[in-house]
């Protein structure tokens, strides 16, 4: 869902993918549930949002693709053992957020 969301986003079928996106969310919500998800459950869920996110940028909806953003950034902060992956995840998701900030006090 999440890749075919993605391809849509690109092509610029907005509306489609946000279709998708609000389908998966409860696919989503259920991966993160668990005591301990897997690392491909998060990153699953780290892409969902982070799409989602990136689609509210782009409408400039700036207030809600931070609060996407925000969700991912507490992911991958208290995920353990932190790993290159991780923190690469998590370096992405803290300059997605200053860009919200940025434009946000434009």
């Amino acid at each position: 869902m999440n890749r075919q969301a993605e391809n849509l986003f690109a092509r610029g079928k907005a509306d489609q993918a946000a279709a998708i996106i609000t389908e998966a969310e409860p696919w989503a919500t259920r991966l993160v549930a668990a005591p301990h998800p897997t690392i491909e459950a998060m990153r699953a869920v780290y892409d969902l949002d982070d799409l989602y996110g990136r689609m509210l940028f782009a409408n400039r909806n700036y207030g809600w693709a931070r609060m996407m953003f925000q969700k991912n950034l507490a992911r991958w902060r208290s995920w353990k053992p932190q790993t290159d992956e991780t923190s690469r995840y998590l370096e992405v998701t803290k300059t997605e957020i200053a860009e919200c900030d940025r434009r946000m006090t434009e």
